[in-house]
């Protein structure tokens, strides 16, 4: 791709955002203790929680991932944004609860509560891994597309270890509350940014574009596409991204500790639907414009476009003045440096929770946050030398997409009997996940061999089925668990029934379950809209 300059304005209106969000997030840390540094000390209010969810979930695979596939096959990709937002009803009305009832620091440590420790180190392992080299090593590396862009001689590894010090500079010394207080500076930014993006998009000619594309009803409009369509088949829809869904919103530990850092679980879900109704507005300021770059940017005309990686960053780059670049590559900037501290963050807490907290329990809370800030230092380093290496898998969405599709399964189906079935036990759910790493280890390497052409969206089911069975049938040669590990871990009827009483008192504009509904209704029009 050619080299593209930016203007000395542009450029300082980077440097003064990136010296300021370093300062803001260190000027915000908490640090005093573990439950300071690892969970804010769970005084979140419902508004701040919601827009650090939002912040940390817009991460390389969404703003350039998403965008570029959209320019590639049309708006389906939003299939993935609108499936999460009913899946964050579901988790905010059914698990948060167990959650933060629970008083976990990690998710893995829920595991441990329901199951035993076995399950808890696999996970957290899992988690570890999946952070490091699919989270942290993304964002990185697009961070790293972007600069290659307007300095194409630069270093790609040099780029990524002063991405990484960025933004290890404020969440390491400050934890969670540093990263959360970055990320409602960043959400704003993020949001303002990609609503310029868009109204530049629909100027000179890009909104009669989109308007010919639905008069035509052409297929890249289409939110539901056909059973052999390669990029998202309306089954899997349906079977296949709510599993996909679950792992990313109700399992991950970089966005569920924004939500356990709420001080209740009102405050958690309302956090949580709000967050809900942001990622519906990702349609029209992060989707359409992609899609509306085909009109822009010819493939014909720039054939550097064939790269999906590179569509967001032209589009900055080449359809905003100058001083509006600076703005939105901040916004770029803000998206991916917040990513990246929110997976720092997490991925320290799962190290110092669940493995040396666990080894070393004579450890006093100043020790773990000093362990935390050791681990996240050696989280980022190694993120930063496997950063290079994404490039071999073609798109930051499809590597993404891949690898989550072999991992999530077998976690999303331990949770999901953990929480609705007490009859599963802890031997059942080792004997699954240990069941689910061996297949996806053989996904890894015979996914065609097995499957032959056939999407994953449409593997993953079965792979959750497969799962399931595995959990589920071990757990019959061992007793049921003990009434103990149900408590506070499992869904019950009577609390259900007892919380639908309680809330008819609640006048409807905070109660969570309108939210939910005004969510699904919204998810609903938006689906016919585009069907």
């Amino acid at each position: 791709m050619e080299s593209i300059s930016i203007s000395v304005i542009d450029a300082i209106i980077i440097v003064v955002y990136l010296v300021f969000i370093i300062w803001w997030g260190l000027r915000h840390g908490k640090s005093s203790d573990a439950g300071s540094y690892f969970l804010a000390g769970r005084t979140m209010p419902w508004w701040v929680v919601g827009l650090s969810l939002f912040a940390a979930s817009i991460s390389s695979t969404t703003l350039i991932g998403q965008s570029g596939d959209s320019y590639s096959t049309g708006i389906a990709v939003f299939n993935y944004n609108l499936t999460g937002v009913v899946v964050m009803v579901f988790f905010a009305t059914f698990l948060l609860p167990l959650y933060i009832k629970s008083k976990i620091f990690t998710i893995p440590e829920f595991l441990e509560k329901r199951f035993d420790k076995r399950s808890r180190y696999y996970f957290s392992a899992i988690c570890i891994i999946g952070n490091i080299f699919l989270d942290a090593a993304g964002a990185l590396y697009a961070a790293a597309l972007i600069i290659k862009l307007m300095f194409p001689s630069a270093s790609l590894g040099l780029i990524i270890v002063i991405f990484a010090i960025l933004a290890a500079s404020y969440t390491i010394p400050g934890g969670l509350s540093s990263a959360i207080n970055a990320e409602l500076i960043q959400a704003v930014i993020l949001i303002a940014g990609s609503v310029i993006l868009t109204c530049a998009c629909f100027a000179n000619g890009g909104g009669e574009y989109l308007a010919g594309l639905l008069a035509a009803d052409d297929t890249s409009v289409k939110l539901i596409r056909p059973l052999n369509d390669p990029s998202t088949p309306w089954l899997g829809l349906i079977i296949g991204m709510p599993v996909s869904g679950i792992y990313f919103w109700a399992n991950n530990q970089t966005l569920v500790q924004r939500v356990l850092s709420a001080k209740s679980v009102d405050e958690g879900r309302k956090g949580v639907m709000f967050n809900g109704f942001l990622t519906l507005v990702t349609l029209f300021i992060i989707i359409i414009p992609g899609l509306v770059a085909r009109h822009h940017f010819p493939v014909s005309e720039y054939p550097a476009m064939s790269t999906p990686d590179n569509v967001y960053p032209m589009m900055v780059l080449k359809l905003l003045p100058t001083g509006i670049i600076g703005v939105m590559l901040s916004a770029l900037l803000a998206a991916l440096t917040s990513t990246l501290s929110a997976i720092l963050n997490s991925t320290s807490t799962l190290f110092t929770m669940d493995f040396y907290a666990k080894a070393h329990p004579e450890a006093d809370s100043k020790h773990l946050v000093k362990v935390g800030k050791i681990a996240a230092l050696a989280i980022i380093v190694i993120a930063a030398v496997w950063a290079p290496n994404i490039g071999r898998f073609g798109s930051l969405l499809k590597y993404y997409q891949e690898m989550l599709s072999y991992i999530a399964p077998p976690i999303v189906a331990a949770f999901l009997l953990g929480m609705f079935s007490k009859r599963v036990n802890a031997d059942g759910a080792f004997t699954g996940l240990l069941t689910g790493l061996a297949m996806a280890v053989v996904m890894l390497f015979f996914r065609h061999r097995i499957f032959g052409d056939l999407h994953f969206l449409l593997i993953i089911p079965i792979l959750l089925a497969f799962s399931m069975m595995a959990i589920y049938i071990a757990s019959l040669f061992k007793p049921a668990p003990s009434a103990e590990k149900l408590a506070d871990t499992t869904f019950r009827r009577a609390d259900f029934r007892a919380e639908t009483l309680a809330l008819k008192s609640v006048p409807f504009y905070k109660n969570y379950r309108v939210w939910g509904a005004a969510l699904l209704a919204a998810c609903a029009l938006i689906l016919i809209l585009f069907a």
